[in-house]
């Protein structure tokens, strides 16, 4: 599947959205499947209308949607978000992978006798080297 890019304005959002506690337990919530307010207001002590006031950031930030269906109106998870996200992430992971495996190798490179030759001698104490 290849995703279309997502913009730096879409990322702020995104972000700024997931930063709040409340909403990531919405997140949470909606990967197990979709949900109304009702049913994500049950486990917080804030109203519905906070709990809604939550979905309507996360709705903006193109992280859920809400969908109707008779008289309830379910909210969605939008996983094509949250996989554009992480991929805007692993660009900038694998990156810094890639630099920590090239210092793992000029380290090994460098001094693979000597770092065991020093670990396995004990260093002396001063008064030992007085004696």
């Amino acid at each position: 599947m290849i995703l279309s890019p997502v913009s730096e304005a879409d990322l702020d959002r995104s972000f700024a959205a997931l930063a709040d506690p409340v909403r990531r337990a919405i997140i949470a919530r909606l990967s197990r499947g979709a949900a109304t307010v009702n049913e994500l207001a049950e486990p917080f002590e804030i109203s519905k209308q906070a709990v809604s006031k939550h979905i309507q950031v996360l709705e903006l930030a193109g992280l859920v949607s809400r969908t109707r269906d008779a008289q309830r109106r379910p909210v969605h998870l939008e996983a094509a978000r949250l996989e554009a996200m992480t991929a805007w992430i692993d660009r900038y992971r694998l990156a810094a992978e890639q630099r920590f495996r090239s210092l793992d190798a000029v380290l090994e490179r460098t001094s693979p006798t000597a770092t065991t030759a020093s670990a396995a001698k004990p260093m002396s104490t001063d008064k030992e080297q007085q004696s």
